[in-house]
């Protein structure tokens, strides 16, 4: 395997790790999701370099984009948990609650 594959693979590995292992805080929850986003921006990214493939050059703008927006809805959830619930530990937070 060369440099390129396994280095995306690992870090996306290591941020689904961090999010299965990890998931104390809603912040360290979205932060793993993030750098999962970042990883596969990354290979999209230098994966059309290498092959220089100019019919998805489009493909890694999108995908940031909507990484972009995952991120803010999910800062806005933060805040909106923090403010209701005093904390943002995800054992606090009861969805199911009306």
């Amino acid at each position: 395997m060369t440099l390129f594959p396994f280095t995306t693979s690992s870090m996306f590995i290591l941020g689904l790790i961090g999010l299965t292992f990890h998931r104390v805080h809603l912040l360290s929850a979205l932060l793993c999701l993030e750098g999962m986003m970042l990883s596969l921006f990354l290979a999209l990214s230098l994966w059309t370099l290498q092959f220089n493939a100019t019919n998805f050059s489009a493909s890694p703008l999108l995908l940031l984009t909507f990484s972009a927006c995952e991120a803010s809805v999910g800062l806005a959830l933060l805040v909106a948990a923090a403010r209701t619930h005093g904390s943002d530990r995800l054992l606090t937070l009861n969805l199911l609650q009306c």
